[in-house]
């Protein structure tokens, strides 16, 4: 066979075609635990930095584990707001994610608030922080969110005060909206304006119709500065989207029930 000829190009070209596609199949094998290890990283790290656990720090994944000794995951049943008996769901095992896109798993996303997801998982993870001091404390819980933005579903962490009211922090680990318009998600800027910031109004806690909670569509109002933070520039969608998601999931048909239990002290332990 020539060196240049036709059929010689074509079966170089297809052997190493078949050369790479191989190589790349067995890295992405080989790698995958690595990359399933680090989204678990990257997921302990973002709820660290909701509950303001290591604030300002880049932390290591030996600090990650260090830091995640103060925190006790629980899984709670959505409709009830009642904790699930770890010897019924495993919260160390529950995978959040696949279970929303399960149906003998999930339920309608009912109520005013749209998050622009039609179903969602009947069980949530909820993470207690423990007071450093005093493990039997728990100091602020942290709750996971999503909705979608303009261009992509936002899944975040947010961590509310033990008033279950007051938010502590947010962030999102996961979206794929406009770098520098709905992007600003990820500005620290940004989301230190939600410290502070309360999701209900106390006259009406826990109800549907006490929810406060909002992304302005400018500049944060004197009349709502307890409940709002500043719109995004440009971004009107992904703001309306964090707005909307929010509300959602601290309304009745999320977890509203769950809040008002542990307000009331009638929750399950």
């Amino acid at each position: 066979m020539q060196r240049d000829s036709l059929l010689n190009t074509l079966v170089v070209s297809l052997a190493l075609c078949i050369i790479c596609s191989l190589i790349v199949s067995v890295s992405a094998v080989g790698l995958r635990s690595f990359q399933d290890a680090n989204k678990v990283l990257d997921q302990k790290r973002n709820i660290i930095s909701a509950a303001s656990l290591a604030p300002g720090k880049k932390t290591n994944a030996k600090e990650v584990d260090k830091l995640f000794e103060r925190i006790e995951k629980r899984v709670i049943d959505l409709s009830t707001g009642e904790y699930v008996d770890p010897s019924v769901i495993d919260p160390n095992a529950f995978d959040q994610r696949k279970a929303a896109k399960d149906p003998s798993t999930t339920a309608p996303v009912a109520g005013p608030y749209s998050t622009g997801i039609s179903t969602r998982e009947k069980y949530s993870l909820v993470y207690l922080i423990k007071s450093e001091s005093d493990p039997s404390k728990v100091e602020q819980v942290v709750f996971p969110v999503y909705g979608k933005g303009l261009w992509s579903t936002l899944y975040g962490f947010i961590a509310l005060g033990t008033d279950f009211n007051t938010v502590k922090g947010l962030t999102f680990y996961e979206h794929a909206e406009t770098p520098g318009l709905g992007g600003e998600v990820d500005n620290p800027n940004w989301k230190q304006q939600w410290v502070g910031k309360k999701i209900y109004d106390p006259t009406a806690v826990g109800s549907t119709g006490g929810l406060k909670v909002n992304v302005a569509r400018s500049t944060a109002s004197e009349a709502a500065k307890d409940y709002e933070v500043d719109g995004l520039s440009g971004a009107t969608i992904t703001s309306r989207g964090v707005s909307n998601l929010l509300r959602y999931w601290f309304s009745d048909e999320a977890f509203g029930k769950f809040i008002q239990k542990q307000q009331e002290g009638k929750a399950n332990g």
